[in-house]
């Protein structure tokens, strides 16, 4: 026991003494290094000097010293660096006062207004959204310099490379300025010449063709396709690659494009140099499934790349994304075809071989718009097929983007992946040009039925930026004057369903049948997807006719129409279905579009009938940028219990029927001319849009072949009537359904004032009591 005490106290004699040896070295310690730098060396206190609106503190922390530490040389020059770097300061000086650091700064000022002068071309508030200043922001020389860069590089964008920027500050009191940005403009830099080396097998003008840039003429101060854009040039070596690789030039390639100031300062000269190389055609063609359910011999019949036809990469892309599509039908919509392309240059063919793999599941992270300033964000994303946290897939996508395309408020859409924060994730990025979505159109015509007429309308298809659709329109001439307002929202109550309404008053003087109708109506209408592509449509329509005949017309009217004078309310309700899966619904270029219709009317009111219409639209493309049309529709009224009256029946003319007057074909008076309408018609169309040279293409000029076919009959009226006020008997004449065709050839121009449409067209199969017509045109323009 005595030993055990004897031990601990020992041991905490050890402990005790080590602590105090301790202590007494770290003393010592101390005071050799308080000898070694000197207490003039330790900093005893930081004060800061010049501020004014910032903190002492606030400068401090942007310091490497502190209080209490050995002056260092490099950690001053390392604070004094970090205060130069936070853009607060015009200037820093760092200094001692016996122990003492002192900071003096000079505050940069505080912004109290930007102004651009100068500039004409771009506006204020344009440029004001470029740049990064504010006021009411500390102002820094370094971020006026980027500023300036910045609008510099707008300006090249728009061609004016000549442009000059000059920043000038205005000091205030209170330490305060105003920022000045004195522009100088200068010419728009303009496509002077495009010239090609090196090519044998297309000459210039083909490939010039190709290019979205053009050379400068008069004619193209409507475009801004012949500025000088570097990112178009760009853009246009894109396009010639892949211009003469689908025309079987797989070596192609440019060996190099330069872009030389012309000698005025103003033009640019682009120069291509390339290499055509030579033609190949395809080799071999294999599929490789990798996927027990996808059959190998099956997936190789349904490629567009067939051996021994010229080789075509467009014709590769297709193949990989049909097959792709093909195995998302079947349940894969995760699959990566990859070609592999081996190439020949013995025997100058291309073999090709498509492996078909599974990939790995992608879910959508974020989809981001781009280039939309005025469309609502909303607008865009609820036509997307795919929303964030989705499984990605290539079908969906492509549908989006043509769904995105179809409303018609964009000049080009592109949707692209980039990769997401993880391997199993991505981010879709919707880039969106706008264009033009409000439309005042002025249509302007002659003929000999109505003389000179008038048509003027405003729309606007894109309202406030939320795709709602609001139209006013009154078209007057000697035989007509009508007015009507509607207005359309596409998502009613935030939920895919359209909902529109109608408002319209009607003064017609029929002459081809000899009588004036004035309506007064409104009508309700209402659509809803039942799948991706086809929807179901409602409506009610309730309308007041008053018919009557001129007094000018009394001693020729016909007798048929007589029975029709009168006021009538007609009351019906419709439905609709409609499949359509076209590319663009403006300008479609592939695709179907079917349409049924048909409405019941006596639901109130004094006029009962059932009317049904259906039309089928088809589209594709055959060579290039000729595109097929065909059209065909037709429509039938039945009367019930009653005659259909003139007004509601079926009439067929121009512009269903180029190359006859309106109301030119079908049942009429023998005596008076006068057109009945028809109960029954049918009408097919087949047109050839055949695109023109570079320079009307430029300037959105289109040409179309047609040949219109069609009939109007059957009519619910005796064919002999007595008519005892002149003691003569008429008859119904034309009631056929013998076909009239007629044909021609059709201009559309985009100009800026809308679009310009020009028809020629002759009917070269006719009743000799129909009326025809050669030619017509209508304008209108886009705001």
């Amino acid at each position: 026991m005595l030993n055990r005490i004897c031990k601990t106290s020992i041991i905490w004699s050890f402990l005790v003494v080590s602590v105090l040896g301790g202590l007494s070295l770290g003393m010592a310690g101390a005071n050799a290094q308080q000898s070694a730098y000197g207490d003039r060396d330790i900093i005893s206190d930081i004060v800061v000097q010049g501020n004014q609106r910032i903190e002492a503190d606030t400068v401090k922390s942007y310091i490497f010293v502190r209080k209490g530490d050995v002056y260092n040389e490099k950690e001053v020059d390392r604070s004094l660096k970090s205060l130069f770097n936070t853009g607060l300061f015009s200037d820093v000086k760092i200094g001692r006062s016996g122990k003492i650091l002192v900071i003096e700064i000079a505050e940069n000022p505080i912004i109290n207004r930007i102004v651009f002068e100068g500039n004409k071309y771009k506006k204020s508030d344009k440029l004001y959204e470029e740049i990064h200043l504010r006021p009411r922001i500390v102002f820094s020389r370094s971020k006026v310099r980027a500023d300036v860069q910045r609008l510099l590089e707008i300006y090249r964008r728009g061609g004016r490379f000549a442009a000059s920027i000059e920043p000038k500050v205005i000091q205030l009191d209170q330490n305060r300025v105003n920022l000045v940005f004195e522009i100088t403009e200068g010419p728009k830099s303009s496509i002077g010449k495009i010239n090609f080396m090196g090519n044998s097998i297309y000459n210039n003008d083909d490939l010039r063709a190709i290019l979205r840039s053009r050379e400068s003429r008069w004619w193209r101060f409507l475009t801004s396709d012949d500025t000088y854009d570097p990112d178009r040039t760009e853009y246009d070596k894109t396009l010639l690659r892949d211009f003469y690789r689908s025309k079987g030039y797989a070596d192609f390639r440019i060996t190099s494009a330069v872009t030389e100031l012309a000698p005025n300062k103003e033009d640019f000269f682009i120069n291509y140099t390339v290499e055509e190389g030579v033609l190949y055609h395809f080799g071999e063609i294999k599929v490789e499934s990798k996927i027990p359910d996808l059959d190998s011999d099956i997936l190789s019949l349904l490629v567009f790349t067939r051996e021994g036809n010229l080789y075509n990469s467009e014709l590769i892309d297709q193949t990989v994304e049909y097959l792709t599509d093909v195995a998302g039908l079947k349940g894969y919509a995760f699959v990566n075809v990859r070609p592999r392309i081996r190439r020949d240059r013995e025997k100058r063919t291309v073999n090709i071989t498509y492996i078909v793999n599974k990939a790995p599941r992608v879910y959508v992270e974020r989809i981001d718009i781009i280039g939309n300033v005025r469309t609502h964000d909303r607008v865009i994303r609820r036509e997307m097929r795919l929303v964030e946290g989705d499984s990605y897939n290539s079908s969906n996508m492509k549908r989006s983007e043509i769904r995105v395309k179809s409303l018609g408020f964009f000049k080009e859409v592109e949707i692209e992946q980039i990769e997401g924060t993880a391997n199993d994730k991505t981010i879709l990025e919707v880039t969106v040009e706008e264009q033009a979505t409000g439309e005042l159109s002025v249509g302007a015509g002659f003929s000999s039925r109505e003389s000179f007429l008038f048509d003027f309308s405003i729309r606007e298809r894109n309202l406030l930026g939320r795709g709602q659709d609001l139209r006013f329109g009154s078209r007057i001439s000697s035989r007509r004057k009508e007015l009507d307002i509607g207005f359309t929202e596409p998502y009613f109550l935030g939920r895919p369903v359209v909902a529109g309404v109608d408002i319209y008053y009607r003064d017609n003087s029929f002459r081809e049948a000899n009588f004036e109708q004035v309506s007064l109506g409104f009508g309700l209408r209402t659509a809803f997807p039942i799948t991706e592509y086809i929807v179901m449509s409602a409506r009610y329509n309730l309308r007041q006719d008053k018919i009557d005949i001129p007094a000018a017309f009394l001693s020729s009217r016909s007798p048929y129409t007589t029975t029709n004078i009168g006021t009538f309310l007609t009351s019906s309700v419709g439905y609709g279905i409609s499949y359509n899966n076209l590319d663009n619904l403006q300008k479609p270029n592939r695709g179907h579009r079917a349409v049924l219709n048909q409405d019941v009317a006596g639901l109130g009111g004094n006029v009962k009938y059932v009317r049904s219409q259906a039309s089928y639209n088809y589209f594709i493309p055959i060579y290039g940028r000729w595109i097929f049309g065909a059209k065909a529709e037709g429509g039938h009224i039945l009367g019930l219990g009653q005659d259909v009256r003139i007004n509601d029946r079926f009439f067929l003319g121009n512009p269903r029927m180029r190359g006859f007057e309106q109301a030119g074909i079908g049942p009429r008076d023998s005596l008076t001319r006068d057109a009945l309408g028809g109960n029954v018609f049918y009408k097919g169309s087949l047109e050839i849009y055949v695109p023109l040279g570079s320079g009307a293409r430029e300037l959105g000029i289109e040409a179309s072949l047609f040949v219109d076919a069609g009939a109007l009959f059957t009519i619910d009226l005796p064919n002999q009537l007595f008519n005892p006020a002149t003691g003569l008997t008429h008859s119904i004449v034309g009631d056929t359904p013998k076909p009239r065709v007629s044909a021609g050839i059709g201009f559309t121009w985009m100009s800026p004032f809308g679009p310009f449409r020009v028809d020629f067209a002759k009917a070269i199969m006719s009743d000799k009591f129909d009326k025809t017509e050669f030619f017509q045109f209508n304008i209108g323009t886009r705001f």
